[in-house]
């Protein structure tokens, strides 16, 4: 439990309620993954706008479970908003999609949903 993800901050934002908790999860696991696979999307399809939207969205959940991986999300958000087309972002992308994808599978576990 808890390895590629942190509940620190969220038992702390729910004030150790357990149901309350669950359902952070249960948000984290409904729209992070959605909104990796549009930031992977808009990413290939070089679309920075949507990228940076993509990005951006999903920094404060990514913050709030800690999944270690913010400074190389705001790195892929920054490809975006500022249009850096001479940056290949890839390689932070897949950092970031792996991070979200370990903490995906081992929240499912942990919470059993």
């Amino acid at each position: 439990m808890e390895q590629h993800y942190k509940l620190f901050r969220v038992r702390e934002l729910a004030d150790n309620d357990e149901s309350f908790i669950a359902a952070l999860a249960e948000a984290f696991l409904e729209e992070v993954p959605e909104d990796a696979e549009r930031l992977k999307k808009a990413v290939a399809a070089k679309d920075y706008h949507e990228a940076y939207q993509a990005a951006h969205k999903m920094k404060p959940t990514i913050d709030l479970f800690e999944l270690g991986v913010l400074a190389t999300l705001i790195e892929v958000q920054d490809w975006g908003k500022f249009t850096k087309k001479e940056l290949d972002v890839t390689p932070q992308l897949k950092v970031v999609i792996t991070a979200i994808e370990n903490a995906v599978a081992e929240m499912k576990v942990d919470f059993n949903l």
